[in-house]
């Protein structure tokens, strides 16, 4: 059996033209790069193609500073028949005071696709250690809240005409 690729680390430096108007990296940056993260690391385990379909939690714990070194770590938390849970943690490294914070943390449900943009079926996840099996056990947590919510928020969907709009 070959060994499952859970875990992805990619490291960026936050440059200017990441920045927002207070002069700090902007959230939609960030927003890209999890993306990117949670798509390479997803894409790795499964070995195909996978689109995004939701994200949630989060949380911009603090700002994260032009010229800081950040690395994404991605792991895959849960995986079900097609879709994987894979949470991102965002630590932002000073490179004059080698400080390092926790900025950014937050879980992508993503899918894998066929060529034709079909569904797959995406291999079982094996649980190797405590931590591991904590992040499993906190994924299938998070995916029925997600339905949860989601069927409250199509409970709540109201259909809104063009003339409405304006």
């Amino acid at each position: 059996m070959n060994k499952q690729e859970k875990y992805l680390t990619m490291t960026v430096l936050m440059t200017p033209d990441m920045a927002n108007f207070s002069g700090h990296v902007h959230g939609g940056s960030l927003l890209k790069l999890l993306d990117q993260v949670a798509y390479a690391c997803a894409a790795k385990y499964c070995k195909s193609y996978v689109v995004t379909a939701a994200l949630d939690q989060v949380f911009f714990m603090q700002q994260v500073n032009v010229g800081e070194l950040v690395s994404f770590y991605a792991h895959v938390n849960y995986v079900g028949r097609s879709s994987m849970e894979i949470g991102v943690k965002v630590i932002a490294e000073n490179l004059r005071t080698h400080e390092k914070r926790h900025t950014t943390s937050c879980y992508f449900t993503m899918v894998a696709l066929d060529e034709h943009g079909k569904t797959i079926e995406v291999a079982r996840l094996t649980l190797e250690t405590e931590a591991e099996k904590r992040r499993y056990a906190g994924a299938e947590i998070r995916k029925k809240l997600r339905q949860e919510s989601l069927e409250k928020v199509r409970a709540l969907n109201i259909d809104v005409t063009e003339e409405e709009l304006r």
